[in-house]
């Protein structure tokens, strides 16, 4: 994942800002005793991008993955749409407990930027709708040259997705978090739609890290800069998670990306140890994660 690499990382403040006033409000209406539900994984399962992570004579590699993390950032979608066959044959690869996050086809989003797309996003949805109690959330990532400006559009395109299909939101243009107002209106749709709003948290886009929850779940897509902050990041990441679960916070979905994809792995490897010590969880550690990246930090 390219989006927000910058050449020199070290120059880049990684500390979290603190939480928009708002996420405690919203927090505050979960606020119930509740297993934490915590899905941690990557962005796709190919063995090219992930060298290293496959023992040899892998032969399935979304059957492997699936025994490694308990979800997967679907980006296969994004650039297919996907059909229920191919969905069934996903599902079915993978055990009881597993969830797909698949992205919204970039024919949506890119293409016809939300234009005349009712069509497209039922057709989407009809098909992930295969993957039953596996599916995730869907999500809706759009182009960073989509603007407030068409806000509008955005509104009806998510007023009108299906109900029954949880979806989580992804703007990138800079405008979205520039102006304060702008940022209130969008995420108070999103609130009252009851849909996420994703944090991105990449070098050299520190405004994505708006903080700014509007359900009961964190969407965050962590990309690392390959360098040895990583692993602070992720921990000051977990000290804020205590903070969100002892305010209400019920579902964590949490993939991490690298620039060098292969490294991600090992990052998520680390992040699952202290999610598991910080909540008394047991979510499986990668087994080979040590091995997959040497000399990468």
């Amino acid at each position: 994942m390219q989006f927000g690499k910058v050449s020199q990382p070290e120059l880049v403040d990684f500390s979290l800002p603190a939480d928009h006033p708002d996420t405690k409000r919203v927090l505050k209406q979960y606020k119930k005793k509740a297993p934490f539900e915590v899905y941690v994984g990557c962005a796709k399962w190919n063995r090219t991008d992930l060298k290293g992570f496959y023992p040899k004579g892998t032969k399935d590699e979304l059957t492997y993955y699936a025994t490694q993390f308990n979800s997967i950032e679907l980006n296969a979608t994004f650039y297919g749409m996907p059909d229920w066959k191919q969905v069934e044959t996903w599902k079915d690869k993978t055990p009881e407990g597993f969830r797909f996050f698949p992205k919204l086809s970039n024919s949506i989003s890119h293409f016809r930027r939300l234009i005349d797309v009712q069509a497209l996003v039922e057709q989407f949805c009809g098909a992930v709708s295969a993957f039953e109690d596996k599916l995730g959330m869907v999500f809706l990532q759009l182009h960073d040259n989509f603007k407030p400006k068409d806000v509008e559009r955005l509104q009806y395109m998510l007023e009108h997705f299906p109900a029954g299909i949880p979806l989580g939101v992804e703007v990138r243009n800079e405008a979205w978090f520039a102006d304060k107002s702008v940022f209130e209106q969008y995420s108070h749709l999103l609130e009252r739609l009851h849909m996420a709003n994703i944090i991105v948290d990449t070098a050299g886009r520190r405004d994505m890290l708006h903080m700014r929850l509007t359900g009961p779940e964190a969407f965050v897509r962590y990309v690392g800069a390959n360098h040895s902050s990583d692993i602070e990041r992720l921990d000051e990441w977990i000290e804020r998670i205590k903070v969100w679960r002892k305010a209400g916070l019920q579902k964590l979905y949490f993939f991490v990306h690298q620039n060098i994809e292969r490294a991600s792995p090992l990052l998520a490897a680390h992040f699952i140890k202290k999610i598991n010590q910080a909540f008394d969880l047991d979510l499986t550690i990668p087994d080979k994660a040590e091995a997959i990246a040497p000399g990468l930090f």
